[in-house]
């Protein structure tokens, strides 16, 4: 047990503003993809590689990003006339 809450204190945990600066740049990117070594050259913070996989998998996590072989891509519409269309629309 003793060990296991050692790793978890050496585990570094993203904070909200990383979360948000990383949101930010996806969200702004020119490209409809971007790769991790793309996004860290984007980022006006530099971010420690395991707390960026662990945003990465947060933001896939809640369907804001989609992951693929090619890179990274913003997927996340907060439209909400789009909201409502998906909402009361009919399924094919």
């Amino acid at each position: 047990m003793s060990t296991d809450l050692e790793y978890r204190k050496m585990e570094h945990s993203p904070t909200l503003n990383t979360i948000l600066m990383v949101e930010d740049v996806l969200k702004e990117c020119d490209n409809s993809v971007i790769t991790i070594a793309e996004l860290k050259r984007k980022l006006p913070k530099q971010v420690n590689h395991n707390v960026l996989k662990t945003i990465l998998a947060y933001l896939e996590e809640s369907n804001k990003i989609a992951v693929s072989l090619k890179g990274i891509t913003w997927i996340h519409n907060a439209n909400p006339n789009l909201r409502r269309a998906i909402k009361t629309g009919l399924e094919l």
